[in-house]
């Protein structure tokens, strides 16, 4: 099977699965003009020269106030091929990393305005139950409830499995 995204302009970024003590997950609102409301890792994309753990260190940082986060392994992978609005790229590859932390208030350090201009509109804990599939709420990936007790129940995978879409 050859390469699915070869002449295509794909976005290198990073995500981070956050948990906290209880198994809460911290989630992004993103609110795009194509594609309405979406919840999603927080994260973003893999500058030149960065290395993933650089580029988490620092979207975690603009976006959750999360300093110095302990990145665990690296547990899953994510291809979305859609066009980005500003039109520069046709989809993006994600990697996502496991950090656990402690329950925290999220406070960025980038203020609404930037964060608006990336589309990110909200932050919030949730619990796994009220991330089931039909409750309405729209995630990515789709089956993150199913990924999360998978991961709850077995621990992190000992290579990175594809979530999905």
């Amino acid at each position: 099977m050859g390469d699915t995204t070869a002449g295509l302009r794909i976005r290198d970024a990073v995500r981070a699965l956050v948990l906290d003590p209880d198994d809460r997950v911290l989630l992004v609102r993103f609110e795009f003009p194509n594609t309405g409301t979406w919840w999603a890792m927080p994260g973003g994309g893999v500058e030149p020269g960065e290395s993933d753990d650089q580029a988490l260190r620092r979207e975690l940082d603009e976006e959750l106030g999360l300093a110095d986060p302990v990145i665990g392994p690296h547990i899953w992978n994510r291809l979305h091929m859609i066009s980005f609005v500003n039109g520069l790229y046709d989809g993006q590859q994600e990697r996502i990393y496991l950090v656990r932390t402690a329950a925290f208030v999220p406070a960025p350090r980038l203020d609404w305005q930037q964060l608006n201009a990336e589309f990110v509109y909200e932050l919030r804990w949730w619990r796994p139950h009220e991330l089931r599939p039909g409750d309405g709420v729209r995630v990515v990936p789709t089956a993150l409830h199913a990924h999360l007790a998978h991961l709850r129940m077995h621990g992190p995978p000992k290579r990175p499995i594809d979530v999905g879409v």
